[in-house]
């Protein structure tokens, strides 16, 4: 199937979760994960209606860069784990960095957007799984804790919510008590009115599980194979 029929299909399956969602409802976005497709499969998918894009890797789209330039109303997001040393490469790249695990990555952000004179739009990622292979600052914990009280001094970073990848699991309803604690830990701190964190965004839920997200008051799924289909390997 081609692209621009897979978008719609999903579409209508993130609308249909979102009605079953019912007072957790939000306004899913879509996003298109590129990361291993070509800027024509990107040019495809941006003809079908989709302006909102996650990359993986610096490298990898400083590489495809000019090959999307034209996508005037493209939004790059930087959704895989970002090393400090990279940081000022991805503030040239992205228009916002949804994985941002720690206070020293948070730091060199904010120096980078503050030299390039922008306000970058952040996330937080949150391992909700206790997964030591996987990046994210664990709920409840001191560096989670560290973040949200340094974004008064962090001026030119934009707090948005919360991010996160689930453990794994062939069925999507496994997924489903871990995008609930995140949605709890949202709520938990919007209550408590911190001040420059904004916890509106609320990004969870990929190619198997999105619908399960949506239910649980995801703003934001990331899908790629969905879209673009398997990566062709040569």
């Amino acid at each position: 199937m081609s692209i621009a029929t897979n978008i719609a299909a999903i579409q209508e399956r993130i609308a249909a979760a979102a009605r079953r969602a019912g007072p957790l409802s939000a306004d899913g976005a879509l996003m298109a994960v590129a990361k291993t497709h070509p800027p024509e499969r990107i040019l495809e998918a941006y003809s079908a209606g989709l302006r909102l894009f996650g990359e993986n890797r610096v490298q990898e789209f400083a590489g495809k860069a000019s090959g999307v330039a034209e996508l005037a109303s493209a939004q790059w997001h930087m959704i895989g784990h970002l090393q400090t040393n990279k940081a000022a490469r991805a503030v040239e790249l992205f228009h916002a960095v949804d994985s941002v695990d720690s206070i020293k990555l948070a730091e060199k952000l904010n120096a980078a957007a503050q030299t390039a004179g922008k306000k970058l739009p952040v996330l937080i990622e949150i391992n909700v799984g206790g997964e030591a292979a996987k990046s994210g600052v664990a709920p409840g914990s001191h560096e989670l804790e560290q973040l949200l009280l340094a974004a008064p001094r962090l001026e030119a970073l934009d707090f948005r919510g919360l991010m996160t990848v689930p453990p794994f699991s062939d069925d999507p309803e496994q997924a489903r008590p871990f995008f609930r604690r995140l949605r709890e830990l949202r709520d938990a701190i919007a209550s408590r009115k911190l001040p420059r964190i904004s916890m509106q965004e609320l990004s969870m839920g990929m190619s198997h599980d999105f619908e399960v997200a949506i239910e649980e008051g995801s703003t934001c799924v990331r899908v790629g194979t969905a879209i673009f289909g398997e990566r062709k390997t040569t």
